[in-house]
């Protein structure tokens, strides 16, 4: 049967709300909001020791190279490692903070007796496949519908798609949904004519036109899923705390089947969550937003965060991508709160489940984030809020950094007599006094430093679950999360070139206005052929074959090696990326997490939902047209 094509909505009476765009070169009357106590001490003991302890490391080589005379290509060099190295010590110290934190607080009760609000769960949607999408709803308002909650919720999937065929299947699965919808829960379906501004214009089409009738909104992806009672502690939180205006929770990664989603899966339950916590003690008025698995107070949104266009380097009309960063700015410009709540549990996302897929969704995050640069100068923006922005730039700007600092080590070779860079001093030009003479034993231990600094955050998560007999029972046992463990920090060392390589190509490419086009991500990993391998890894490939060519003339040093293999092997890698985990590989290598050993009820649930609307969905579409 065919459905009508102009049928494109079910929706409730019109409630419009007035989103005006916001001036970035003025700042707005900001409402004054409460802060924390002791929101300082926490900053401090972040940034100070990041910074003492990149001084402390420049010191050290500085020490080193001025045994010849520094020049300025040697300035150059200790500038490149500073750079790069802050944020090492950065992660490092919010680990602590997290730590601190945790120690000084265990527990964390929710707030009682709250005024109740009328919450929008909003789905915006873009050719994702329908039974997913609406089996999670599904699953989502069924278990919500066992909470006594005192608030009130009406879902909307919000439609960009446009593909037809899904459009039409996105329609049979809303009937289905809201036949099946808990008795309390209204459930509404939009499909715009055209998704202009994609998932910004989606949602501001729906605040303008019916943001008024809701106190809050939830905003979800679709691959989000998250529990009654996740839902109801959002509610309740943004419902006690009259000047928040936006609450993030903390999304951990479900689902993943093949070996690089289980490389993220295990190292978000694993380490993520004591990153998270340093995050929200630090950062606490001053959170940010990460687009979905968050509530938002509507009106608030709707007055501080309209986002106009920007012009890019060619002077282009350009939408900006990574909204959501920005959407937390403005908010805590007009004086709400934007807070980050990591022990929020019942919060759930997919990733995606092969290195491709991920470098594809990367690309556009990183053209977005870069964007933060140029919105740095934004009047009114709380000092953290523009940290946020640049870290959330830097972060894909540090790849090139670390490329430029691999290339200096490559050129160094093993001594001053195999170096490839020759600088003569210009008393004595044929006399090279450039580089130093750094030995293969300076060389190791600057590597061991770096390398320990880098894998620091994932050894404390580690050790504290490896020191705690009942975490560690949730990974399978303690010998199987030290297995599991060892696997990941091995894997995510051989990627880490790949993607240093592929994020430098994303950043090149942004800044030419290319890279950041919007596609729906692949839910399904599936393997890549042969030859897309091939033309995808090409660069890297290339860059390791010219290193080995390096090493074996010996005019690079030997503890290069690590990253050498990493990129000849980049095609073989990124195919075992997509190799599916069965229950017969090796309990370490299949890296087990306790969102896999034992899965969430709520995911349970919507993959029962799932295969019952898919299969409905097939037998109508077999049906013959009327």
């Amino acid at each position: 049967m065919n459905i009508d094509p102009h049928i494109v909505a079910d929706m409730p009476p019109r409630a419009p709300l007035d989103m005006p765009m916001q001036d970035f070169s003025k700042a707005p009357d900001a409402r004054k909001a409460r802060t924390e106590d002791g929101g300082s001490v926490w900053r401090l003991s972040v940034f100070v020791p990041a910074i003492l302890g990149t001084f402390a490391l420049m010191w050290g080589l500085h020490g080193v190279l001025m045994q010849a005379g520094m020049s300025v290509l040697e300035w150059i060099l200790l500038g490149m490692i500073g750079t790069t190295f802050v944020w090492v010590t950065l992660a490092i110290s919010t680990v602590g903070v997290g730590l601190a934190g945790r120690m000084r607080n265990p527990r964390d009760a929710g707030p009682c007796d709250v005024a109740p609000l009328d919450v929008a769960l909003l789905i915006p949607i873009y050719n994702e496949v329908p039974s997913d999408v609406f089996g999670n709803a599904t699953a989502m308002l069924q278990d919500l519908a066992h909470r006594s909650s005192d608030h009130r919720y009406t879902l909307f999937v919000l439609s960009d798609s446009t593909d037809d065929n899904t459009a039409d299947q996105e329609w049979r699965a809303f009937a289905a949904l809201r036949a099946s919808a808990p008795v309390g829960i209204d459930v509404h379906y939009r499909r715009r004519a055209q998704n202009t501004d994609k998932k910004v214009g989606n949602l501001v089409d729906w605040i303008t036109g019916w943001g008024a009738a809701h106190n809050a909104m939830l905003v979800l992806d679709a691959d989000s899923l998250m529990t009654g009672r996740a839902i109801e502690r959002l509610a309740d939180e943004l419902a006690a705390d009259g000047d928040a205006g936006l609450i993030q929770s903390f999304p951990q990664l479900i689902g993943a089947e093949t070996v690089f989603a289980r490389i993220q899966q295990f190292s978000n339950v694993a380490y993520g969550w004591l990153l998270a916590e340093g995050l929200a003690r630090w950062s606490q008025a001053e959170g940010n937003y990460w687009g979905h698995n968050a509530i938002i107070r509507t009106e608030a949104f709707a007055q501080t965060a309209g986002l106009p266009h920007l012009n890019d380097v060619l002077g282009r009309d350009e939408l900006i991508l990574s909204h959501d960063f920005v959407e937390a700015s403005l908010l805590r410009r007009a004086g709400w709160r934007v807070r980050f709540l990591p022990r929020v549990t019942g919060s759930f996302e997919e990733t995606p489940g092969t290195l491709i897929d991920y470098v594809i969704r990367d690309r556009r995050w990183c053209r977005g984030n870069l964007q933060h640069l140029r919105l740095l100068g934004t009047r009114g923006l709380h000092p953290v809020s523009r940290f946020h922005l640049f870290q959330g730039a830097a972060a894909y700007l540090m790849s090139p950094a670390w490329f430029v600092l691999l290339v200096f080590w490559a050129l160094l070779g093993r001594d001053a007599d195999t170096n490839v860079i020759l600088y003569f001093h210009e008393s004595n030009p044929l006399f090279p006094n450039w580089p130093p003479d750094m030995s293969h034993i300076d060389s190791a231990i600057f590597l061991v430093i770096m390398y320990a600094m880098l894998l620091i955050p994932k050894i404390a998560g580690a050790g504290i679950i490896a020191a705690n007999g009942k975490a560690a029972k949730v990974f399978g046992g303690r010998w199987s999360f030290l297995g599991a463990f060892v696997v990941e920090v091995a894997l995510s060392i051989l990627y880490a070139p790949i993607l240093m390589i592929q994020q430098t190509r994303a950043v090149f490419l942004a800044m030419r206005g290319q890279g950041g086009g919007w596609a729906p991500q692949r839910r399904d990993a599936q393997a890549y052929p042969l030859r897309t391998l091939f033309a995808f890894h090409w660069m890297e490939t290339l860059l390791g074959a010219l290193l080995v060519v390096g090493l074996s003339a010996g005019l690079i040093s030997l503890w290069l090696l690590p990253i050498v293999f990493s990129l000849v092997m980049a095609v073989p890698l990124s195919a075992l990326s997509s190799v599916h985990l069965g229950q017969r590989t090796p309990a370490p290598l299949r890296m087990e997490s306790p969102n896999s050993l034992r899965e969430p009820a709520i995911l349970i649930r919507a993959k029962r939902e799932r295969d019952a609307l898919q299969t409905l969905l097939d037998r109508q579409a077999e049906l013959p047209a009327e």
